[in-house]
């Protein structure tokens, strides 16, 4: 059964509502202004102009469709707030305000490229099980390139712990794209090879770093007393200092990074040791010092990749490598990831979006 409804003008509506078959369709005329609404048997409403007074709740799980159409078929008149998407130049979504026409900034949601910086664990300073000295533990390697990350895909992250003594340092690694090395570690033979390589005591030879990672330790340059003066480990930024007849070499120099909007030196050179308090090495920065006569050796720093200290001497402990740490730095025009693990910080500078990993865990986009 049909019916028909007549409300008054003072703000009613008029609606013929007909039977639910394939040849109807409903019309509703709103009585203040006339225009005429069809709803039809898919329930799509056609409307030629629609003013909404109140909030509008728009539900499902689709899309809006937005006017479109290029340049010249703007609006005449437009004001504050309105919005559409522009044909022209390959396309874009655009605004007025505050008089003008403006373009939306927008990013593809289709990847992600990120600035990242990625440091192993460094390695450990080498000391002796008899009287005598060793070489520093190198450093762990540094990577900082830019990388494409794909939304709704989860990135493992791990940050390498660095080694103990007489131990190479752990990689760091963002599974699928990067892999920093573990540094080399200190000896009291051969240094050990890794992201930068260890010392090298009497006899043997400095550790290799790898390639776009770190660099080779120092050699032991001191051949006139096997066991006084040892060299340092390589940093990422230059190679281990050799030991000379009067001191033991210093570690190689870290690099610095800004990153994260502060400057930070990561991936510093452990420190040889020394049989004399005069002649006693430093590490690069973040890298641990060398022990000296009757004293251990310093540990690299904590999330800088620095490599240990060496000891000096019979049951003095040489410093352990320094732990690791991974960046993610991209743009504030993207989102924030969808998630993490691990509780990484999450931090703003200089526009863009950062994420530190201190320990392992995981970022999805």
């Amino acid at each position: 059964m049909s019916q028909l409804v007549f409300q008054a003008n003072a703000g009613g509506t008029i609606t013929l509502t007909g039977a639910n078959t394939a040849s109807t369709i409903n019309l509703t005329v709103p009585a203040t202004n006339g225009t005429l609404l069809v709803q039809d048997t898919s329930n799509n409403l056609s409307v030629t102009n629609l003013t909404v007074t109140g909030i509008p709740t728009f539900s499902g799980t689709g899309q809006m469709y937005l006017p479109k159409g290029n340049t010249s078929q703007r609006t005449a008149s437009p004001t504050t707030g309105v919005f559409r998407y522009n044909t022209d130049g390959g396309g874009f979504y655009e605004g007025y305000q505050a008089g003008n026409w403006v373009k939306f900034t927008t990013t593809s949601e289709s990847s992600y490229t990120a600035n990242y910086v990625v440091v192993a664990g460094g390695g450990g300073g080498g000391y002796r099980t008899s009287d005598g000295a060793a070489g520093g533990g190198g450093a762990g390697g540094y990577l900082a390139s830019t990388a494409t990350f794909i939304p709704s895909t989860v990135y493992t992250i791990v940050v390498g712990a660095g080694g103990s003594s007489n131990s190479v340092g752990n990689d760091s690694t963002i599974n699928g794209i990067v892999d920093s090395v573990g540094g080399g570690n200190g000896s009291t033979g051969s240094g050990g090879s890794g992201g930068s390589g260890g010392g090298s005591a009497p006899g043997g030879s400095a550790g290799s770093g790898t390639s776009g990672q770190g660099n080779s330790g120092g050699n032991q340059g001191d051949n006139s007393n096997n066991y006084y003066h040892m060299a340092g480990g390589g940093g990422a930024g230059t190679v281990g200092l050799a030991s000379t007849t009067s001191t033991s070499g210093n570690g190689g120099a870290g690099i610095a990074s800004s990153i994260t909007g502060s400057v930070v030196v990561y991936a510093g050179g452990g420190g040889g040791s020394s049989s004399s308090s005069t002649g006693a090495a430093t590490g690069g920065v973040g890298g641990g010092g060398n022990g000296a006569t009757g004293s251990t050796g310093s540990n690299g720093s904590a999330n800088t990749g620095g490599g240990g200290g060496a000891a000096y001497a019979q049951g003095n402990a040489s410093g352990s490598g320094g732990s690791g740490i991974v960046i993610i730095r991209y743009p504030s025009s993207y989102k924030l990831a969808a998630s993490t693990t691990g509780s990484p910080s999450q931090t703003t500078a200089n526009g863009y979006i950062i994420y530190t990993f201190t320990s392992s865990g995981s970022i999805t986009f």
